[in-house]
Protein backbone atom coordinates (compact mmCIF):
# COMPACT_ATOMS: atom_id res chain seq x y z
CA UNK A 1 0.00 0.00 0.00
CA UNK A 2 1.22 3.61 -1.19
CA UNK A 3 2.16 5.45 2.25
CA UNK A 4 0.27 9.38 2.37
CA UNK A 5 4.05 10.60 1.13
CA UNK A 6 4.22 8.84 -1.59
CA UNK A 7 0.73 9.01 -2.67
CA UNK A 8 1.24 12.80 -2.66
CA UNK A 9 3.77 12.56 -4.75
CA UNK A 10 2.08 10.49 -7.31
CA UNK A 11 -0.99 13.18 -7.07
CA UNK A 12 1.38 15.82 -7.77
CA UNK A 13 2.93 13.74 -11.36
CA UNK A 14 -0.59 13.68 -12.71
CA UNK A 15 -0.51 15.80 -15.09
CA UNK A 16 -2.82 18.80 -16.10
CA UNK A 17 -4.53 18.49 -19.48
CA UNK A 18 -2.73 21.56 -21.84
CA UNK A 19 -4.30 22.64 -25.20
CA UNK A 20 -2.58 21.46 -28.32
CA UNK A 21 -2.98 22.99 -31.43
CA UNK A 22 -4.45 20.98 -34.29
CA UNK A 23 -6.83 18.75 -32.81
CA UNK A 24 -10.06 18.43 -34.76
CA UNK A 25 -12.36 15.65 -36.32
CA UNK A 26 -14.83 12.95 -35.39
CA UNK A 27 -14.33 10.25 -32.64
CA UNK A 28 -16.81 7.47 -32.97
CA UNK A 29 -17.40 5.47 -29.49
CA UNK A 30 -19.35 1.93 -29.32
CA UNK A 31 -19.88 0.08 -25.80
CA UNK A 32 -20.71 0.35 -22.56
CA UNK A 33 -23.96 1.29 -21.35
CA UNK A 34 -22.01 1.39 -17.97
CA UNK A 35 -19.80 4.42 -19.26
CA UNK A 36 -22.43 6.23 -21.18
CA UNK A 37 -23.03 9.18 -19.50
CA UNK A 38 -18.80 9.14 -18.47
CA UNK A 39 -18.29 9.03 -22.22
CA UNK A 40 -20.94 12.17 -22.40
CA UNK A 41 -18.68 14.42 -19.81
CA UNK A 42 -15.94 13.66 -21.24
CA UNK A 43 -16.52 14.52 -24.77
CA UNK A 44 -18.83 17.81 -23.49
CA UNK A 45 -15.64 18.56 -21.94
CA UNK A 46 -12.94 18.37 -24.67
CA UNK A 47 -14.88 19.90 -27.15
CA UNK A 48 -14.72 22.76 -24.69
CA UNK A 49 -10.84 22.13 -25.50
CA UNK A 50 -11.72 21.58 -29.38
CA UNK A 51 -14.89 23.06 -30.81
CA UNK A 52 -13.84 21.48 -34.36
CA UNK A 53 -14.39 17.94 -32.36
CA UNK A 54 -17.39 16.06 -32.78
CA UNK A 55 -18.46 12.82 -30.90
CA UNK A 56 -20.66 9.93 -32.03
CA UNK A 57 -21.33 7.70 -29.03
CA UNK A 58 -23.53 4.47 -29.02
CA UNK A 59 -24.01 2.71 -25.59
CA UNK A 60 -25.41 -0.56 -26.77
CA UNK A 61 -23.26 -2.27 -23.81
CA UNK A 62 -20.04 -3.78 -23.56
CA UNK A 63 -20.22 -7.10 -26.09
CA UNK A 64 -20.66 -4.36 -29.10
CA UNK A 65 -17.22 -2.44 -28.28
CA UNK A 66 -15.00 -5.28 -29.74
CA UNK A 67 -16.90 -5.74 -33.16
CA UNK A 68 -16.97 -2.02 -33.57
CA UNK A 69 -13.38 -2.12 -33.26
CA UNK A 70 -12.45 -4.93 -35.30
CA UNK A 71 -14.39 -3.66 -38.19
CA UNK A 72 -12.75 -0.34 -38.00
CA UNK A 73 -16.39 1.27 -36.96
CA UNK A 74 -15.31 3.09 -33.94
CA UNK A 75 -12.60 4.98 -32.63
CA UNK A 76 -12.81 3.72 -28.76
CA UNK A 77 -14.67 1.04 -27.34
CA UNK A 78 -15.24 1.56 -23.56
CA UNK A 79 -15.98 -1.62 -21.76
CA UNK A 80 -17.10 -2.25 -18.30
CA UNK A 81 -15.20 -5.62 -17.81
CA UNK A 82 -11.77 -7.22 -19.49
CA UNK A 83 -11.66 -8.12 -23.01
CA UNK A 84 -12.60 -12.27 -23.49
CA UNK A 85 -9.92 -14.25 -25.05
CA UNK A 86 -12.20 -14.58 -27.81
CA UNK A 87 -12.32 -10.96 -28.44
CA UNK A 88 -8.40 -10.44 -28.36
CA UNK A 89 -8.46 -13.91 -31.49
CA UNK A 90 -10.77 -11.81 -33.23
CA UNK A 91 -9.09 -8.37 -33.63
CA UNK A 92 -5.91 -9.98 -33.72
CA UNK A 93 -7.17 -12.03 -36.68
CA UNK A 94 -7.96 -8.72 -38.56
CA UNK A 95 -5.28 -6.94 -37.87
CA UNK A 96 -2.16 -8.50 -36.83
CA UNK A 97 -1.84 -7.31 -33.32
CA UNK A 98 -4.12 -6.55 -29.98
CA UNK A 99 -5.70 -4.03 -28.95
CA UNK A 100 -4.49 -1.85 -26.40
CA UNK A 101 -6.93 -1.66 -22.80
CA UNK A 102 -6.38 1.63 -20.78
CA UNK A 103 -8.06 1.51 -17.33
CA UNK A 104 -9.59 4.56 -17.22
CA UNK A 105 -11.61 5.16 -14.16
CA UNK A 106 -13.02 2.75 -11.07
CA UNK A 107 -16.47 1.16 -10.52
CA UNK A 108 -18.37 -1.22 -8.19
CA UNK A 109 -21.19 -4.12 -9.03
CA UNK A 110 -23.55 -2.87 -6.09
CA UNK A 111 -26.14 -4.36 -5.02
CA UNK A 112 -29.04 -2.03 -4.70
CA UNK A 113 -31.96 -2.47 -2.12
CA UNK A 114 -34.96 -0.13 -1.90
CA UNK A 115 -33.20 3.07 0.64
CA UNK A 116 -35.64 2.11 3.41
CA UNK A 117 -34.60 -1.50 3.76
CA UNK A 118 -33.60 -3.04 6.82
CA UNK A 119 -30.83 -6.01 5.20
CA UNK A 120 -27.32 -4.93 7.01
CA UNK A 121 -25.86 -6.72 4.30
CA UNK A 122 -25.05 -10.03 2.61
CA UNK A 123 -22.36 -12.69 2.57
CA UNK A 124 -21.04 -13.76 -1.10
CA UNK A 125 -22.91 -17.00 -0.52
CA UNK A 126 -26.25 -15.31 0.12
CA UNK A 127 -25.80 -12.88 -3.34
CA UNK A 128 -25.09 -16.24 -5.38
CA UNK A 129 -28.21 -18.38 -3.59
CA UNK A 130 -30.76 -14.98 -4.25
CA UNK A 131 -29.40 -14.14 -8.14
CA UNK A 132 -28.44 -17.70 -9.48
CA UNK A 133 -29.62 -21.41 -10.10
CA UNK A 134 -26.11 -23.37 -9.83
CA UNK A 135 -24.75 -21.90 -6.51
CA UNK A 136 -21.85 -22.12 -7.51
CA UNK A 137 -19.97 -20.53 -4.63
CA UNK A 138 -21.37 -22.37 -2.17
CA UNK A 139 -24.55 -21.74 -1.21
CA UNK A 140 -26.81 -24.12 -0.22
CA UNK A 141 -30.70 -23.42 -0.58
CA UNK A 142 -31.95 -21.03 -3.38
CA UNK A 143 -33.00 -17.80 -1.40
CA UNK A 144 -35.79 -16.11 -2.58
CA UNK A 145 -37.98 -14.68 0.23
CA UNK A 146 -36.34 -11.71 2.47
CA UNK A 147 -36.99 -13.61 5.68
CA UNK A 148 -34.05 -15.98 4.67
CA UNK A 149 -31.52 -12.99 4.81
CA UNK A 150 -33.24 -12.21 8.08
CA UNK A 151 -35.77 -9.58 7.48
CA UNK A 152 -38.16 -10.90 10.47
CA UNK A 153 -41.19 -8.53 9.18
CA UNK A 154 -44.10 -10.90 8.30
CA UNK A 155 -44.96 -7.53 6.04
CA UNK A 156 -42.15 -7.43 4.38
CA UNK A 157 -43.36 -7.99 0.61
CA UNK A 158 -41.81 -11.40 -0.50
CA UNK A 159 -40.46 -13.40 -2.50
CA UNK A 160 -37.45 -10.51 -3.38
CA UNK A 161 -38.38 -8.96 -6.50
CA UNK A 162 -34.64 -9.54 -8.58
CA UNK A 163 -33.75 -6.96 -11.20
CA UNK A 164 -30.58 -7.16 -13.48
CA UNK A 165 -28.54 -5.88 -16.76
CA UNK A 166 -29.24 -7.92 -20.13
CA UNK A 167 -26.96 -10.22 -21.78
CA UNK A 168 -25.36 -7.83 -23.93
CA UNK A 169 -23.83 -6.11 -20.92
CA UNK A 170 -20.12 -5.89 -19.81
CA UNK A 171 -21.56 -5.57 -16.00
CA UNK A 172 -24.32 -9.16 -16.77
CA UNK A 173 -21.28 -10.98 -17.45
CA UNK A 174 -18.71 -9.68 -14.88
CA UNK A 175 -22.10 -9.87 -12.44
CA UNK A 176 -21.76 -13.98 -13.73
CA UNK A 177 -18.35 -14.08 -12.93
CA UNK A 178 -17.93 -11.94 -9.76
CA UNK A 179 -20.84 -13.35 -7.77
CA UNK A 180 -22.34 -16.19 -9.66
CA UNK A 181 -19.17 -18.63 -10.02
CA UNK A 182 -19.60 -18.38 -13.71
CA UNK A 183 -22.92 -19.73 -13.15
CA UNK A 184 -26.50 -19.23 -14.51
CA UNK A 185 -28.79 -16.76 -13.54
CA UNK A 186 -32.42 -17.58 -11.74
CA UNK A 187 -35.28 -17.08 -14.31
CA UNK A 188 -36.48 -14.52 -11.71
CA UNK A 189 -34.12 -12.06 -12.57
CA UNK A 190 -36.04 -9.15 -14.89
CA UNK A 191 -33.01 -8.03 -17.28
CA UNK A 192 -32.95 -3.86 -17.81
CA UNK A 193 -31.57 -2.44 -20.47
CA UNK A 194 -29.14 -0.33 -18.23
CA UNK A 195 -28.22 0.09 -15.03
CA UNK A 196 -30.56 2.93 -14.19
CA UNK A 197 -33.77 1.21 -14.97
CA UNK A 198 -32.33 -1.04 -12.45
CA UNK A 199 -31.53 1.18 -10.31
CA UNK A 200 -35.08 2.88 -10.91
CA UNK A 201 -37.11 -0.22 -10.91
CA UNK A 202 -35.27 -1.25 -7.29
CA UNK A 203 -35.73 2.51 -5.97
CA UNK A 204 -40.16 2.30 -6.92
CA UNK A 205 -40.84 -1.46 -4.93
CA UNK A 206 -40.09 -2.07 -1.35
CA UNK A 207 -39.33 -6.03 -1.77
CA UNK A 208 -36.65 -5.53 -4.72
CA UNK A 209 -33.26 -6.20 -5.25
CA UNK A 210 -30.77 -5.19 -7.89
CA UNK A 211 -27.12 -5.49 -9.36
CA UNK A 212 -25.90 -2.61 -11.27
CA UNK A 213 -23.03 0.10 -11.66
CA UNK A 214 -22.92 1.92 -8.55
CA UNK A 215 -22.19 5.28 -10.56
CA UNK A 216 -26.06 5.16 -11.50
CA UNK A 217 -27.09 5.46 -7.66
CA UNK A 218 -29.32 7.48 -6.71
CA UNK A 219 -31.57 8.70 -3.31
CA UNK A 220 -33.94 5.88 -3.70
CA UNK A 221 -31.79 3.24 -3.25
CA UNK A 222 -28.76 1.89 -0.94
CA UNK A 223 -25.35 -0.21 -1.66
CA UNK A 224 -25.64 -3.42 1.00
CA UNK A 225 -21.95 -3.82 2.10
CA UNK A 226 -21.05 -7.07 0.78
CA UNK A 227 -18.84 -9.91 2.92
CA UNK A 228 -16.93 -13.11 3.65
CA UNK A 229 -19.15 -13.60 6.39
CA UNK A 230 -22.06 -11.32 8.15
CA UNK A 231 -19.22 -10.31 10.58
CA UNK A 232 -16.58 -9.31 7.86
CA UNK A 233 -18.95 -6.88 5.94
CA UNK A 234 -17.42 -4.11 3.52
CA UNK A 235 -18.82 -1.31 2.88
CA UNK A 236 -18.58 0.50 -0.74
CA UNK A 237 -16.31 3.23 -0.28
CA UNK A 238 -14.10 5.03 -2.43
CA UNK A 239 -11.55 3.81 -0.66
CA UNK A 240 -12.78 0.40 -0.57
CA UNK A 241 -13.05 0.36 -4.48
CA UNK A 242 -9.68 2.07 -4.88
CA UNK A 243 -7.78 -0.41 -2.93
CA UNK A 244 -10.07 -3.00 -4.62
CA UNK A 245 -11.18 -4.93 -0.86
CA UNK A 246 -15.03 -3.84 -2.11
CA UNK A 247 -15.40 -7.31 -3.64
CA UNK A 248 -17.40 -6.37 -6.64
CA UNK A 249 -14.65 -3.67 -7.55
CA UNK A 250 -13.96 -3.33 -11.12
CA UNK A 251 -11.64 -1.34 -13.44
CA UNK A 252 -13.35 0.85 -16.54
CA UNK A 253 -11.81 0.45 -19.90
CA UNK A 254 -11.04 2.45 -22.97
CA UNK A 255 -10.21 -0.20 -25.93
CA UNK A 256 -8.44 1.40 -29.03
CA UNK A 257 -6.73 0.35 -32.40
CA UNK A 258 -3.09 0.96 -31.82
CA UNK A 259 -0.55 -0.13 -34.22
CA UNK A 260 2.74 -1.04 -31.85
CA UNK A 261 5.48 1.42 -32.30
CA UNK A 262 3.49 3.70 -33.84
CA UNK A 263 1.54 6.60 -32.35
CA UNK A 264 -2.17 7.25 -32.19
CA UNK A 265 -3.41 9.91 -34.74
CA UNK A 266 -3.74 13.61 -32.89
CA UNK A 267 -7.53 13.67 -31.92
CA UNK A 268 -6.92 9.76 -30.51
CA UNK A 269 -4.20 10.63 -28.63
CA UNK A 270 -4.66 13.73 -27.23
CA UNK A 271 -8.61 12.83 -26.41
CA UNK A 272 -6.95 9.37 -24.37
CA UNK A 273 -4.69 12.34 -22.55
CA UNK A 274 -7.23 14.47 -21.78
CA UNK A 275 -9.05 11.23 -19.92
CA UNK A 276 -5.63 10.14 -18.06
CA UNK A 277 -5.36 13.69 -16.48
CA UNK A 278 -6.31 15.16 -13.70
CA UNK A 279 -9.39 17.12 -15.80
CA UNK A 280 -10.47 13.74 -17.34
CA UNK A 281 -10.40 12.34 -14.00
CA UNK A 282 -12.41 14.87 -12.36
CA UNK A 283 -15.36 14.27 -14.57
CA UNK A 284 -15.14 10.05 -13.42
CA UNK A 285 -15.48 12.00 -9.61
CA UNK A 286 -18.49 14.05 -11.61
CA UNK A 287 -20.60 11.07 -12.74
CA UNK A 288 -20.29 9.19 -9.63
CA UNK A 289 -17.26 7.14 -10.06
CA UNK A 290 -13.93 6.44 -8.91
CA UNK A 291 -10.79 7.88 -10.26
CA UNK A 292 -8.09 5.05 -11.17
CA UNK A 293 -5.04 5.17 -8.11
CA UNK A 294 -2.37 7.86 -9.02
CA UNK A 295 0.36 5.03 -9.59
CA UNK A 296 -2.22 3.12 -12.25
CA UNK A 297 -2.97 6.25 -14.10
CA UNK A 298 0.73 7.00 -14.65
CA UNK A 299 0.99 3.18 -15.63
CA UNK A 300 -1.87 3.89 -17.90
CA UNK A 301 -0.02 7.25 -19.71
CA UNK A 302 2.96 5.26 -20.30
CA UNK A 303 1.16 2.65 -22.23
CA UNK A 304 -0.54 5.28 -24.35
CA UNK A 305 2.87 7.07 -24.96
CA UNK A 306 4.64 3.54 -25.80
Amino acid sequence: MLTATASQLLAAEVPDYKRQPGVAGKITSVGSDTMANLMTFWSQEFKQLYPQVKFQIQASGSSTAPPALVEGTATLGPMSRELKPSEIRDFVKKHGYPPLVLRVAMDAIAIFVERQNPLPGMTLQEVDATFSTTRYCGGGEPVTQWQQLGIADPDYPSPIRLFGRNSVSGTYGLFKIMALCEGDFRNAVNEQPGSASVVLSVASSKGAMGYAAYGYKTAGVRALPLGETRDTLIPLTMDTVRDESYPFSRFLYLVINKKPGEPLPTLEREFLRFVLSKQGQQQVRRDGYFPVREDVLLRQRRLLDN
